[in-house]
């Protein structure tokens, strides 16, 4: 019997894990951190509901925290199986998994030094090293080339348009089709590839954060230059974060 049980992303939008079962094998679909209040941060240090040892692989979607962040934690604590994803996520997830390391270490060790922390002493969730052993698990996988997985499955990645290798994961196994979405980009993006379609399925899981709004089709580089150039006949004043001055620069050029 095929079943699926949500260990995360089902309720909150944050820690997406989805536990894929069928007889034996346990495929486990993202592995994310709960981010955000403090309630959902310490979801973060509960153990899950199935031995992460009896996990047979990961399939992961695409690289951001939420989806991919508790993997060298899923490791640490017994996880042997391979993490199914994208090239281009592997490479992503390289630098944001050692980036959250990092940080939580530095976040620990604040803590001691200040005395601040409810446990003596505070630890991390992980670690540099627990990263690393994540990072060596990764098996990528090639957009639209079907490969075998754990238990008799095969994993067929499209592109989801998201970010950088996110990924649409269609997986057969015990005689059915499921696809996950994962996160879904907008169609006619300036810089990424539009989702793409997938032709048949016994069930789909999709992302809904943004399910019931429409997306506003303006350009934002003309929306930026209208707040600007109001902004400025009423005598105000434009806070613009670091990241956006360069364009912001043109676009005040040709106003």
């Amino acid at each position: 019997m095929l079943t699926l049980t949500s260990l995360g992303g089902a309720g909150t939008v944050t820690g997406s894990k989805h536990l894929l079962s069928h007889g034996d094998t346990h495929l486990l679909i993202d592995c994310g951190l709960f981010q955000g209040l403090k309630n959902l941060r310490e979801l973060n240090w509960e153990r899950l509901t199935i031995d992460p040892r009896d996990i047979d692989a990961v399939v992961l979607t695409h690289a951001h925290l939420d989806h991919s962040g508790y993997l060298p934690k899923l490791v640490h604590d017994g996880l042997s199986g391979k993490i199914y994803a994208t090239p281009a996520t592997r490479d992503v997830a390289e630098l944001i998994l050692r980036d959250s390391a990092h940080l939580q270490e530095k976040d620990a060790d604040f803590a001691n030094r200040h005395g601040f922390s409810r446990h003596a002493p505070a630890r991390p969730l992980y670690g540099v090293r627990e990263a690393e052993r994540a990072i060596a698990a990764f098996a990528p996988v090639r957009l639209h080339h079907s490969v075998a997985i754990p238990g008799g499955a095969t994993l067929l990645l499209r592109r989801a348009g998201h970010i950088l290798g996110a990924a649409t994961a269609q997986i057969d196994i015990g005689g059915q089709r499921i696809v996950f979405s994962g996160d879904l980009g907008r169609y006619n993006d300036a810089v990424m590839h539009d989702p793409e379609p997938v032709p048949q399925a016994d069930y789909v899981v999709i992302e809904s954060t943004y399910g019931n709004r429409s997306h506003d089709v303006a350009d934002p580089v003309e929306a930026l230059g209208r707040v600007i150039e109001c902004t400025v006949q009423r005598g105000g004043t434009v806070v613009i974060p670091a990241f956006a001055v360069g364009r912001a620069q043109s676009l005040i050029h040709h106003l």
